[in-house]
């Protein structure tokens, strides 16, 4: 049994990739470009992948592939039809990082909302010791409790959210594709005008790209700030750089990007000293926890898989 592991180190280099090792013999590479994969699939009878595309190219010669495991919960990098067509199953790890991207998901509201870059700045360039005053209350800023928090994508993730930020006294407001009871479910739109934190966790799918963009942006308050820490093609990126530009929004935060890394040619690369931007490098999904809880799945669905059993498969 040949398992391949084709970027380990989008996993972490302190993460212990021994849970496999008892399946068979294990070839791992720290990162894998797109024309080396096909060549280091080809032997493989499992492949364990975060961000590498498994396209028809890259798996139409591994012959003896039986199964796919996505170190993520997303797996829109791997082309489920043509796997599905040719007998090659695919498990992604659901649930693993729930409790961390919740929790940065909050850091990066009560970041944006308290001003806290803008403050910790005035202390650190010694403005404060400076001062005179025993206080510095500018920029002025608000409670989170009595805000309106609007969750697109209600998944395990955007309950999560939910809870903490009801806990703050935040209304919320759902938009979730199928609604359920005991939450304010709501179009979009009603969403987007009402909210004054708007988070995004819900998956890339033909009909979440680009979800919002001038038009839906055009809607939110002038105050609203807006984090997406689910993936970043969900919102036209261009949109969203040039509604920070010209203060249509209050602020936003986001740790997911259409390509990753961004370059210089990418629209959030005017924004890196805007005060009310917050930008993180892809690392909501990755506590050390978290990474752990991922891994142990990956080995958990290929022992499942081994065993006759359906877990976490993609159909």
């Amino acid at each position: 049994m040949n398992i391949v592991i084709l970027d380990y180190k989008t996993l972490g280099d302190d993460l212990d990739l021994s849970p496999v090792y008892k399946f068979g013999n294990v070839i791992k590479y720290p990162s894998t470009t797109q024309d080396q994969a096909p060549e280091r699939v080809k032997d493989a009878d499992i492949v364990i992948v975060n961000k590498v595309k498994m396209t028809e190219d890259v798996v139409k010669n591994a012959k003896n592939l039986k199964l796919i495991c996505e170190t993520a919960t997303g797996y829109d990098n791997i082309d489920i039809a043509y796997c599905n067509s040719h007998g090659i199953k695919v498990a992604n790890t659901p649930a693993y990082s729930t409790p961390c991207v919740a929790q940065v998901t909050i850091s990066m509201a009560c970041s944006l909302v308290t001003h806290l870059h803008e403050y910790r700045r005035f202390v650190s360039d010694t403005s404060y010791q400076n001062s005179k005053t025993a206080n510095c209350l500018v920029p002025v800023y608000h409670e989170l409790a009595g805000m309106t928090w609007g969750i697109v994508g209600f998944g395990n993730i955007g309950k999560a959210v939910g809870k903490i930020a009801e806990a703050f006294g935040c209304k919320l407001l759902v938009n979730k594709q199928t609604p359920i009871e005991g939450y304010n479910c709501v179009d979009l739109q009603t969403l987007l005008k009402e909210s004054d934190i708007i988070s995004i966790h819900c998956p890339l799918t033909d009909k979440t790209r680009n979800m919002i963009g001038e038009n839906e942006i055009s809607l939110m308050k002038k105050n609203a700030i807006i984090i997406n820490v689910a993936r970043g093609a969900v919102w036209d990126e261009n949109a969203i750089a040039n509604a920070i530009i010209e203060n249509k929004i209050g602020g936003m935060g986001c740790d997911v990007f259409s390509y990753e890394p961004f370059d210089e040619n990418h629209p959030f690369s005017k924004l890196l000293n805007y005060d009310n931007v917050l930008l993180t490098p892809h690392m909501a999904w990755g506590s050390f926890e978290s990474r752990t809880r991922c891994f142990s799945t990956v080995a958990s669905n290929i022992e499942a898989f081994l065993s006759g059993k359906e877990q976490n498969l993609i159909k």
